[in-house]
């Protein structure tokens, strides 16, 4: 077994940063949905449920849902402008209450990427990272 780990190694990803995405439960569709169209592989979605302020929010009176949906995805730091606004808009943040966004460098990731990927950069950058 410690040869067959010996042989394994860690592809640490360099330069990502992950983007998390709180929205109204029922926009994470939309958003993953804008990734795909934008080339990205894919995401995670999860639910959720915020505390605070529950019935009223501000002078304009709008309800606030309870229920969230987290949608979070890790790209390239050169992806990170385009997408952040891609799922902001996607997720209609410019409204009172629809939830919020946020990018965050990341220390340290991996994943598995076939060798082939490695030796081209571009097909890195195509898979969000």
């Amino acid at each position: 077994r410690d040869t067959q780990m010996a042989k394994r190694k860690v592809t640490n990803l360099t330069d990502v940063s992950e983007i998390t995405c709180v929205v109204q439960k029922g926009m994470a569709d939309e958003i993953v949905q804008s990734l795909l169209d934008a080339g990205i592989q894919g995401a995670t979605v999860h639910s959720g449920v915020g505390t605070g302020i529950r019935e009223r929010m501000g002078l304009l009176g709008v309800a606030v849902e309870v229920e969230r949906e987290i949608v979070q995805v890790l790209v390239s730091k050169d992806q990170v402008d385009r997408i952040f606004e891609r799922m902001y808009l996607a997720g209609r943040l410019d409204t009172p209450g629809m939830g919020y966004i946020y990018a965050a460098p990341l220390v340290q990731a991996a994943t598995y990427i076939p060798a082939h990927l490695l030796e081209d950069k571009d097909s890195l950058s195509s898979l969000g990272v």
